[in-house]
Order: structure tokens, then C-alpha cells, then sequence
């Protein structure tokens, strides 16, 4: 994919020319940004990102004008993200002296996945010339949790150039390199606050433009459980993001301590979505962590809502409920909501009204950053999607863990299973102690008789 930054070299009328086979084929997209007045670095590499998303793209690869690949570089980059047990980027480590000096250009060449470049919010758009903002973005990937593996030498490919032609468009730049250099900030992760590559593109010399908008910085389900949350993180899974629903009460506590102790969570921000507890109980805390979020408020008729909760604070319908009692922060997150650990009707219902009137009032005069989907009413992808600015998917929309006659006797037979197990974990117990004790009697009396034996 090209992006033509306005650039004044004629270069739409060279791609027209050159490659209409090509734009045909879609092998090659062509867009054009007519707006841009001097190059900004940081934008022009965030709108190609987002362009690359924007027609399918999982891996984004950043390559500056005077780069060249060499043959096999798409099958390498395959084969390293393929071949990876860990989140990972690429980048190019700059050799300027020795044996293995690299041409100056090259630095700037990182590939990231599509969920590394949302999670952390692109290049930081503060840098609008040519300035460390890869730096900055190799920075970042890094704290939060991507392995950075340098790229093979034989990859790193530029055409020399002098700095004459390198600031040719911004001349003003080459004072202020140093300065942006130190505004590098050591402890950021997420930037820009969904201002992501902006503006207005034309692709393949179409006469109707496309406008690039502001993405969430990040998107929270914070409906209560048992609304719907599961359903929703598979919803935002269907749609391409990075989503997180309580998988265990680890993660669930690292995100609770985090924005309760610095007001930002790295253990969150590995994620684009997020639902289910403990996020419903922090959307203020999000809201001012991660300006530019969207928000979604699941809900459902009270007395549906009461009967599933009863349910999940059941023994007989809930084969984890035990693993309550084996993990404290459960019953704790409990305790922060509802004040206590047992199930009790009037304070839950209580509750769960409050949250929702609070959610309703704390985004009274911000319609555009709150979506409420009410559950009963059969919800769909035309909301989801059409609060989130995308197109709706194929298919139907996802539902999980719906409560049913049929879920309930399964969970009775899980339950059940699982008390006959514990017996028979107990007799066995008994058991081994019972034969430990026996081979201590008869070691003891072998002991006793030997030593008799060697005094006689």
C-alpha cells in the first residue's frame, strides 16, 4: 500500500501510469491525503496503518521512501510472527560502525501486529518531523509486555542520501530533531487517545473520499455480570479487537490493583475491550485514564437479571462457584459491589439499579460515548457496530452462556460428579494414611528385631 502525503512529485500521476495493472489486480492500493500541508511523520505512518487495517491487514510493516526489502521479506516476516510463543514486534538495530556497518535510513523499519499498533495507540502524533517517534514506538511495545526481535541484516535495505534531500520538505526540522529527542516520555504506553492517522483519503483515484475518524482509545463493557458480558467479548472478538473477559481472578486482580494504585492498569492495556468485573466498577477511573474510550452498558429486565444471579451464587448451577472459596479477590470483588459475599435479593436488585442509573447520569451529556444494549430486546450487530462506526459482520450475533432448564441440570450433573469425586479423593486419602501407618508399624518392628539380632 502507498500513501501520497500530497507529496508535489507527481507521484499520482507516476502510480497511474505505471501500476494500473496492478491497482486493478488490488495487488497495489494507492491512497491520497490532499490535505497535508508539510509532511508529518507520525501521522502519515499512522493514517498508512490504519489504511492497511482498514483493508484486512493483522500485520502492519513501516517502510520509510528510501527503503527496499530485498527478495523474501514478507515470507520472513511471516514465518517470525508464525513461528513465535510470545507477543512479538520487529525492528531494525542500527549498526553505524565495524564490519557490519548499515546504510543510515533504516531505523525506522518496525513490524508490529495489527492489535500491537491499536493497544498502544500508533506513532505518538507529537513528532511531526523527522524525530525519534520510532524510538518512542519500539519504547512503548516493549512496556507493555511485545518482545522486540531484531530483523535479519540481509532486510535492511536504504538508498543514501544526505541530509539535504532528508529535510528537504521540513528544513526546519533539522534544529529540532535533539529537542523532540528529549521530550521522549519514559513512562507512556497508550497515546494519541484515538486521534490515529485522521483525515480525509481517496483510494485507487475513486472520486468519493473516505473519512478516517477517531478511534476509541479503548472499549469497555461495563454492564453488570450476568448481562450479556460474555456474549459482548465474543461480539468485539467476531469484530477484530483484542478483547478481555474474566479468565481468572488473576488477571481480574491485577487490573483492580493497578487502577486503584497508579490510576492506569498495564495488565488492561494489553487489551483493545474489555468486559466483565472488575471493569464495570471502574468506569470513572477508566474514563479519565483513557479520554477518548467508548463505553457499553449492558442490561436486562431485573427480574431475568436476579434469577441468573441466584443461579451463579449457586452450587448446583455453577460448577466454579467452589473455586470461590479457593481464590479470596472473588468474594472480594463481591464484598466492593454488593457489601457482602452471600447472595441476597433486595440489596443485589438494590445494586444493580444504582449502577445503571449512576452509568446513565455520569454520560448524560455524552451520547456518542455510551451504548446501552438491552439483552431481552435481541441486540445485534447493527448497534454494536453502528456505535463503533464499523460494518457489521456476517453472521449472527454471538450468545454465551445463556441460562437455560437445560444448563441448569448439566451444571446439577457437574455438581454432582464433583461431590462423588471428593468422596472418593477423602476415601483414598484415608486410605494411603491408613498403609503409611501400617509400613510405619512394620519398619518400626524390623528396626526393633534387627537390633535385637545384632546384640545377640
Amino acid at each position: 500500500m502507498v500513501l501520497d502525503y500530497n507529496s508535489p512529485d507527481n507521484l499520482a500521476d507516476y502510480i497511474r501510469q505505471n501500476y494500473q495493472a496492478e491497482l486493478n489486480s488490488g495487488r497495489l492500493l494507492f491512497y491520497q491525503y490532499r490535505e497535508a500541508v508539510q509532511f508529518r511523520m507520525a501521522h502519515a505512518k499512522n493514517m498508512s496503518h490504519r489504511l492497511g487495517i482498514l483493508n484486512g491487514a493483522d500485520i502492519l510493516v513501516n517502510m520509510d521512501a528510501d527503503n527496499y526489502t530485498g527478495t523474501g521479506f514478507a515470507a520472513y516476516i511471516a514465518e517470525q510472527f508464525t513461528q513465535a510463543k510470545e507477543d512479538i514486534f520487529l525492528w531494525a538495530k542500527m549498526v553505524k560502525s565495524g564490519d557490519g556497518r548499515m546504510p543510515r535510513g533504516i531505523s525506522g523499519r518496525i513490524v508490529a501486529s495489527r492489535h500491537a499498533f491499536l493497544n498502544v495507540g500508533g506513532y505518538d502524533e507529537k513528532y511531526e518531523t523527522h524525530s525519534p517517534d520510532d524510538k518512542d514506538f519500539n519504547a512503548r511495545l516493549r512496556r507493555l509486555g511485545y518482545v522486540g526481535l531484531e530483523i535479519d541484516a540481509g532486510y535492511l535495505k536504504a538508498i543514501p542520501h544526505n541530509d539535504k534531500m532528508r529535510y528537504r520538505e521540513y528544513p526546519h526540522a533539522a534544529t529540532t530533531v535533539a529537542e523532540e529527542d528529549f521530550r521522549i516520555d519514559r513512562g507512556t504506553t497508550v497515546v494519541n487517545y484515538g486521534n490515529i492517522g485522521c483525515g480525509t483519503v481517496w483510494k485507487n483515484f475513486q472520486s468519493e473520499p473516505q473519512y478516517l475518524d477517531r478511534l476509541p482509545t479503548r472499549i469497555f463493557g461495563i454492564g453488570m455480570h450476568k448481562t450479556g458480558t460474555t456474549s459482548l467479548h465474543a461480539a468485539l472478538s467476531v469484530l477484530g479487537f483484542k478483547s478481555w473477559h474474566w479468565d481468572s481472578a488473576h488477571s481480574a486482580k491485577a487490573i483492580w490493583r493497578e487502577m486503584n494504585s497508579t490510576g492506569r492498569s498495564s495488565t488492561l492495556e494489553k487489551y483493545y475491550a474489555l468486559t466483565d468485573l472488575p471493569i464495570p466498577i471502574l468506569y470513572r477511573k477508566l474514563d479519565a485514564a483513557y479520554p477518548g474510550s467508548k463505553f457499553i452498558l449492558t442490561t436486562r429486565n431485573e427480574k431475568k437479571w436476579l434469577e441468573s444471579v441466584r443461579k451463579h451464587w449457586d452450587r448446583a448451577y455453577n460448577r466454579f462457584r467452589d473455586a470461590w472459596d479457593t481464590d479470596p479477590f472473588t468474594h472480594q470483588i463481591h464484598e466492593v459491589i454488593y457489601k457482602q459475599r452471600e447472595f441476597e435479593p433486595t440489596l443485589f436488585l438494590e445494586r444493580f439499579r444504582r449502577h445503571n442509573s449512576d452509568v446513565l447520569e455520569y454520560f448524560k451529556d455524552r451520547p456518542n460515548d455510551l451504548l446501552v444494549m438491552n439483552i431481552d430486546k435481541n441486540p445485534g450487530w447493527e448497534e454494536l457496530a453502528g456505535f463503533l462506526k464499523m460494518s457489521p459482520p456476517q453472521g449472527a450475533y454471538p450468545v454465551r452462556y445463556k441460562t437455560d432448564k437445560k444448563q441448569g441440570q448439566t451444571a446439577l450433573h457437574h455438581h454432582h460428579h464433583h461431590r462423588i469425586w471428593n468422596k472418593l479423593l477423602k476415601w483414598i486419602i484415608k486410605l494411603i494414611l491408613k498403609i503409611i501407618g501400617w509400613l510405619t508399624q512394620i519398619l518400626t518392628w524390623c528396626e526393633t528385631r534387627l537390633k535385637q539380632l545384632n546384640t545377640g
